[in-house]
């Protein structure tokens, strides 16, 4: 699948994204509203956005320049073929 040039396109990809984690946070609170799983549901957001972060920013701008993937199964087969 080719890459998506267009902004808007981009900037509607991220909003439908948020609309998902958004979405499921609900649901999940829905199902068990309590200050606890609340906790749980903003430390899971935090820590998945820094790991996306380090995955596909850190890891190329610090640790090794040639490590470009398009995706964490990607980085796996090139850490494989290492």
């Amino acid at each position: 699948m080719p890459d998506i040039k267009s902004k808007p396109l981009i900037v509607i990809k991220g909003l439908l994204f948020m609309a998902i984690v958004v979405g499921a946070s609900i649901g999940v609170m829905c199902y068990c509203p309590r200050l606890e799983v609340l906790g749980l549901l903003l430390v899971l957001i935090w820590a998945s956005a820094r790991s996306y972060y380090f995955l596909f920013y850190v890891l190329e701008q610090y640790v090794d320049p040639k490590l470009k993937y398009t995706g964490i199964l990607d980085l796996i087969k090139n850490l494989r073929k290492q």
